[in-house]
């Protein structure tokens, strides 16, 4: 264990498909001071160790131990990430970083380990509800992808537990989700929550409209999505108010995260809390504030009573992960010593 006042430095990563988030702290028990921290594009490298070498070759730090949360399932010190092509191996990265061990958890674990050192301040409150401190918690984060984990009370303190919920199967709730359902069918084969709650998603709700229900195409937003990224152009354009077929994209998808933070909330019975992560709340809060999100959050028949008690906040900071997987990081390391 450390003994009071000493230090540890650790580096610690945040890696998803858009963005590889990578910072060196220093630790006094859960306490972490952020020394340096860089933000890079996932998809311009071949691979994390690229990233880590880069950025240690430049801060020129040593660090004690380090830790990364990784959008995908890792297993056996190894992370095949679903939305890049890479494979990252605890080993290699530790030799390449020149201590003994490197940890490797699931991006959502990282969230969830840093949810409990943000302030309030850090959080947009959807639904106050009446939170139950010993009940467990839900993380729903669409992003890039769409990840889902729990984390549940030992009496102590919060356990997080890894998942993949994104990856489950979509489940339609009426007509035009059905439709939806069928669309995408025939454009993947198996149709997971990750193919319409995501930044992808958000585009083949966009070419579902168009293509299918016949909406009218603004033709400046069709320019534009030709040579910009097109879920951040659907996304802006729809809360500007000028093009109505991405206001309806946008109205649909916040219905279907709705309704998938609900799931989450009875699946896991998360009585503490349900958190909306990743990159798109914070851009569409205003939506997510209006009537749709938490009608469609609310409307589960019998268990309706149920989900107006739980409560619903987005998380704002967008360190969360990477501050994550830093107590991680330091958590281990303490064990180990």
């Amino acid at each position: 264990m450390l003994e009071g006042g000493d230090h540890m430095l650790v580096l610690a990563g945040d890696i998803g498909g858009t963005s590889t988030r990578l910072a060196y702290f220093s630790t006094e028990g859960e306490n972490l001071t952020l020394l340096v921290d860089e933000r890079y594009p996932s998809r311009k490298a071949g691979s994390l160790k690229e990233i880590v070498s880069h950025f240690t070759g430049k801060h020129r730090l040593t660090a004690e131990t380090a830790c990364f949360g990784i959008a995908g399932p890792a297993r056996s010190g190894t992370v095949r990430t679903p939305n890049l092509p890479w494979s990252v191996n605890a080993e290699e990265l530790a030799q390449a970083l020149g201590i003994p061990k490197v940890q490797l958890i699931n991006d959502m674990e990282a969230h969830l380990y840093g949810i409990d050192l943000l302030g309030p301040e850090n959080f947009e409150v959807l639904n106050r509800g009446v939170p139950n401190p010993n009940g467990a918690i839900a993380l729903v984060s669409a992003g890039t992808g769409l990840g889902e984990a729990i984390a549940y009370r030992d009496g102590t303190a919060r356990r997080p537990c890894p998942g993949e919920g994104g990856h489950a199967d979509f489940a339609p709730r009426n007509e035009i989700e059905t439709e939806l359902l069928l669309y995408l069918r025939d454009k993947y084969g198996r149709v997971s929550n990750e193919r319409v709650l995501s930044g992808p998603g958000l585009h083949n709700i966009y070419l579902f409209l168009r293509d299918v229900r016949h909406l009218p195409e603004s033709p400046e937003v069709a320019e534009e999505l030709l040579v910009n990224d097109p879920p951040a152009v659907i996304t802006k354009a729809a809360l500007a108010g000028r093009c109505p077929l991405c206001g309806q994209v946008l109205d649909l998808f916040v219905s279907l995260y709705g309704a998938e933070a609900g799931n989450a909330a009875l699946r896991y019975l998360a009585t503490g809390g349900i958190y909306l992560g990743g990159g798109i709340a914070p851009k569409i809060i205003e939506r997510l504030k209006g009537p749709g999100f938490m009608l469609a959050f609310t409307s589960k028949g019998r268990m309706s009573p149920l989900l107006e008690t739980i409560p619903v906040m987005v998380i704002l900071n967008e360190q969360s992960a990477l501050l994550g997987a830093g107590r991680c990081a330091a958590r281990r390391k303490e064990k180990e010593s």
